[in-house]
């Protein structure tokens, strides 16, 4: 492994600013640690909050990342309090956590970490705790402690497992007393415990003993060559395996969403397929997690998922409930069996499926949730691998594995994570998204909490949209994905790839449209038909791909019309608009009684005169409207404001507003409606 330490950086950082920076060098390498995983502490004496000096332990707060902590992540506590526990027999994790609460210094800081004692015991200064995969690799083996005493030799011990608390600490001091010359701890089933005198020195530790694991599972480990689809056939089998993946998701999406709705991330990389598709994996994958700390993300074991030789959807759905029943029917007895008194049982459904020729699938309540799942178990699949090529892979007990899972202390960390939003779980997909009415409404569904699919023909405007609304939201919730709603190959491909991208739908927002002036003796049949390709065929080509998808689900569906006021109040030599506006506002509510028997609502906006940013008033349509109205150019947004009652400016954001209504459960009990945004123009209300 390659050492990321910069003199030059860190000639001038001390205690905690020395602390951060080798932290987030060591979160940098997913190979060490991966969202919220492992620990680091600095020990120093500063004056508190009278003056006095006071030896401190500076720890990762329980939670934080190590790829991104700040002094606000560490917690301060009293060293010689902690260590006050040092020659305890034994303590409770009902007593340690309320001490450990006692002696920290900074009432807003971060809870202490678990493994509080665990740095506290060891006298270096600078202590590093990570899960390297290659260390896992060596533990989660049959002779483990054999095969680590291989690699290092009596400088380094071996901690049998034990869940992280008071007990291990005492097993980590005890072993250092016997042995005050060792190097570096390895928790069994659990990772790596480095030290030394600076930040430097315990950095450069944990670099050296996984660098030599690392050898040795190169030297040991020879994966099997690549399955079929990578290593034939080329873009053939990958475009074969993507058509075949988005045919099952949304059958899987629904039968997994049981409960509440989840989304999910995909992984057909060649490490990926070399493990779904390698013969042992069904049993091997079956084992149990290299370490109980994934447990909380992707529970102890995946479902192995085999589909049946077919393209025929209702065989492939059959086999996915009767797997899911059997994988649910698995986890009860699970818990039945193993579990402790007084817990309730978690969601019996997988975060991660594997099927053999598709790749990895990860599922969570939002994107984020279901990429830690998807990195975790990333890193499992070559753990197990590389472990069974050794010797034999080996995980913890189902007592243990229970144990772990339903323990109190390490389901806290999902208190510390914000409420979901009230469109959490939710994946939309925006057509349009490019224009001003679509950015609006991009962003409001974004802000509420779902995943969001952006479509437009100008591909660069969407992909400028999509990148700017995940610095925004700090994940990758959106993606832009090209479409020409008026032909049917493109729509196609892109639900393909939307289904691929989130592995559902929940949310239409047919938005995309044009605009044509002239009267019907002037009107080219040009773009007459233009119109009509846009605004009803296209929109007629997304919804049949909308409801084929919600039908699949079996979880309902919305679909959320952005028409227009001349649906109703048809204008002066805006016929081919109206026209094709007033096919689709018709064709929304033959919509809206189909889709009623599978939970599908449709639902209509009506704006009016939304002139700031909109595609659809060029200066071509403004010249034209007011040449219809019989006004300058320049009077046009004051002719719109006057005309109607409230006198007011429509916005794309006041349009946006009314989506969200229609998109969200505000509104569970209404379908075929139509909504006017148009500040009130009397010809135009719905009736």
């Amino acid at each position: 492994m390659r050492s990321r330490w910069s003199d030059k950086i860190a000639k001038s950082l001390n205690g905690c600013e020395a602390l951060l920076y080798a932290s987030r060098l060591i979160g940098q390498e997913a190979d060490l640690v991966l969202w919220g995983g492992g620990n680091s502490s600095v020990k120093t004496t500063e004056p508190d909050h009278i003056g006095r000096e006071v030896r401190l332990l500076w720890i990762k707060g329980s939670g934080s990342d190590m790829k991104t902590m700040t002094e606000r992540h560490l917690t301060p506590l009293r060293l010689n309090e902690l260590l006050h526990l040092v020659e305890r027999q034994d303590m409770t994790d009902e007593e340690m956590v309320p001490y450990l609460s006692c002696c920290v210094i900074n009432p807003t800081a971060p809870k202490p970490s678990i493994e509080t004692l665990l740095h506290a015991f060891l006298p270096a200064p600078h202590i590093y705790h990570t899960h390297a995969d290659a260390i896992c690799t060596l533990t989660d083996t049959a002779n483990s402690e054999r095969i680590i005493e291989r690699v290092y030799g009596d400088d380094v011990a071996l901690i049998p497992y034990i869940r992280p608390g008071f007990r291990m600490a005492k097993m980590v001091a005890l072993a250092y007393r016997r042995n005050p010359a060792l190097r570096a701890i390895i928790l069994d089933k659990h990772g790596l415990v480095t030290w030394g005198p600076s930040a430097k020195a315990a950095y450069m530790g944990t670099i050296q003993m996984v660098t030599e694991a690392q050898r040795m599972v190169r030297a040991r480990a020879r994966l099997r060559p690549l399955p079929f689809f990578t290593r034939t056939n080329g873009s053939g089998a990958s475009a074969a395996r993507a058509a075949m993946a988005a045919r099952v998701l949304p059958i899987l999406r629904g039968a997994v969403s049981q409960s509440r709705r989840v989304v999910f991330t995909s992984n057909d990389s060649p490490m990926a397929l070399a493990f779904v598709n390698d013969p042992r994996a069904a049993s091997l994958s079956q084992i149990g997690p290299f370490t109980p700390d994934h447990m909380l993300h992707t529970k102890s074991k995946p479902l192995f998922l085999k589909l049946p030789d077919t393209t025929d959807p209702q065989r492939i759905a059959r086999a996915i409930h009767q797997a899911l029943d059997r994988y649910r029917a698995a986890y009860r007895r699970y818990f039945d069996r193993y579990k402790t008194p007084g817990v309730t049982m978690l969601d019996p459904n997988p975060r991660i499926i594997l099927i053999p020729g598709l790749g990895m699938f990860a599922t969570g309540k939002d994107r984020r949730a279901a990429r830690i799942a998807h990195d975790l178990y990333t890193h499992t699949m070559p753990v197990i691998l590389n472990a069974s090529a050794i010797n034999r892979y080996v995980s913890l007990t189902p007592q243990a594995l229970c144990d772990f899972e339903y323990w109190p202390l390490e389901n806290f960390k999902l208190t510390l994570l914000p409420p979901e939003k009230p469109l959490s779980r939710r994946i939309a997909l925006v057509t349009g998204a490019a224009g001003a009415i679509g950015k609006a409404i991009s962003a409001r569904l974004l802000a509420e909490g779902a995943s969001v699919i952006l479509t437009d023909i100008h591909e660069p405007g969407i992909r400028a949209l999509s990148a700017e609304l995940n610095q925004r939201s700090g994940e990758e919730n959106t993606v832009a994905i090209p479409m020409n709603v008026a032909d049917e190959a493109s729509v196609s491909r892109a639900f393909e790839k939307s289904l691929l991208a989130f592995g559902g739908l929940d949310i239409l927002v047919s938005n995309a449209g044009i605009a044509r002036c002239g009267s019907v003796d002037q009107l080219s049949l040009k773009d007459w038909q233009a119109s009509l390709a846009v605004n009803a065929t296209g929109h007629f080509l997304v919804c049949r791909e909308a409801m084929r998808a919600f039908q699949q689900q079996a979880l309902g569906g919305t679909i959320v019309v952005v028409a227009t006021k001349n649906v109703v109040a048809p204008g002066k030599s805006f016929g081919a608009y109206s026209a094709s506006k007033a096919a689709q506002a018709q064709l929304s509510r033959i919509l809206a009684i189909e889709g009623a028997e599978f939970g599908v609502r449709v639902n209509m906006v009506n704006p009016d005169a939304v002139l700031d940013g909109s595609g659809i008033w060029s200066p071509e349509i403004r010249k034209g409207r007011a040449k219809a109205y019989g006004i300058r150019v320049d009077q046009l947004d004051e002719h719109c404001i006057s005309r109607s009652l409230l006198k007011v400016k429509v916005s794309s954001e006041d349009v946006a507003e009314s989506v969200l209504f229609l998109a969200s459960d505000r509104s569970a009990k209404t379908t075929g409606a139509m909504i006017p945004v148009d500040g009130g123009v009397r010809e135009a209300f719905p009736r």
